[in-house]
């Protein structure tokens, strides 16, 4: 059996189940083993959920595991993956659903970031595995979800963008794409499952204080703790928002660049 078809020992056995008096939410979280991830789990445990944990990073995930299950109560379970091993997916989400009892939230943050080393530099190898984690990695998870919550007329689906993603700039195409593409993707979910009652939140962070803004092109003004991002996610999940900018004044600075004449914005160099 592969370790993605199995929990880690520091996460065996199954959850306690919810009861009147102890009403645990169900949330997946992809791409939980550190950065954003990491911090939004345990903010959702904070909150009330039991959380399946999935990453590629095992150890990490075994750790984070231990440290949230630590009180002596359940509340995470961990499950080794690779996003870019579509064909593990619908196995693992049947897994998952039946050792949580269900699910009620899934949240999409698996993510990698491999600029192209400059202006004149271009790399089709790093572009391919951007477009096959960030985006095709998404679809392979939340397409299934997507049916699952749709049949059952009630869910979140939670995806993690990017401010990269609202408009093609020079200094990582390959990035821009995948991130434009799972906006595309997700506001096509949304405007399926709004009718069903499913809530699609599409999140574009700006710069975030995590290992993936080591690779981020150029100066990173405004960057925030994960935390504040992961408080900001939550709020928008409370509030069943459609998309939602972290920190906020990020829709602002986009709802200029978006704006900006193509012949004036081909000449910028951000």
């Amino acid at each position: 059996m592969s370790d993605s078809s199995k929990s880690v020992d520091a996460a065996r056995g199954k959850p306690a189940p919810a009861t009147p008096l102890s009403a645990r939410r169900r949330a997946l979280v992809i791409g939980a083993s550190e950065g954003m991830g990491a911090v939004l789990s345990r903010k959702l445990a904070g909150e009330g959920y039991t959380v399946a944990l999935v990453a590629r990073q095992k150890d990490k995930l075994n750790a984070l595991c231990a440290e949230m299950n630590a009180g002596g109560e359940r509340l995470a379970l961990a499950y080794p993956h690779d996003v870019t091993k579509y064909k593990e997916v619908p196995a693992l989400l049947r897994r998952i659903v039946a050792d949580m009892g269900g699910l009620d939230v899934v949240v999409f943050l698996a993510g990698v970031n491999h600029p192209p080393g400059g202006m004149d530099k271009y790399n089709f190898e790093n572009d391919r595995q951007m477009v096959e984690t960030n985006l095709i990695g998404a679809m392979a998870w939340l397409t299934p979800v997507a049916e699952m919550f749709q049949n059952a007329k009630t869910g979140q689906i939670v995806g993690i963008g990017s401010v990269a993603g609202d408009r093609g700039r020079v200094g990582n195409p390959g990035y821009n794409t995948s991130k434009g593409g799972l906006h595309v993707y997700l506001e096509a979910l949304r405007n399926r499952l709004t009718r069903h009652g499913v809530n699609v939140l599409t999140v574009k962070p700006g710069f975030v204080k995590t290992e993936m803004l080591k690779a981020a092109v150029g100066p990173t003004p405004f960057a925030i703790p994960a935390e504040k991002a992961a408080d900001d996610i939550y709020k928008a999940m409370r509030r069943r928002r459609q998309t939602v900018y972290t920190p906020f004044f990020w829709s602002y600075i986009m709802f200029v660049i978006r704006h900006i004449p193509s012949f004036i914005f081909r000449r910028m160099s951000f």
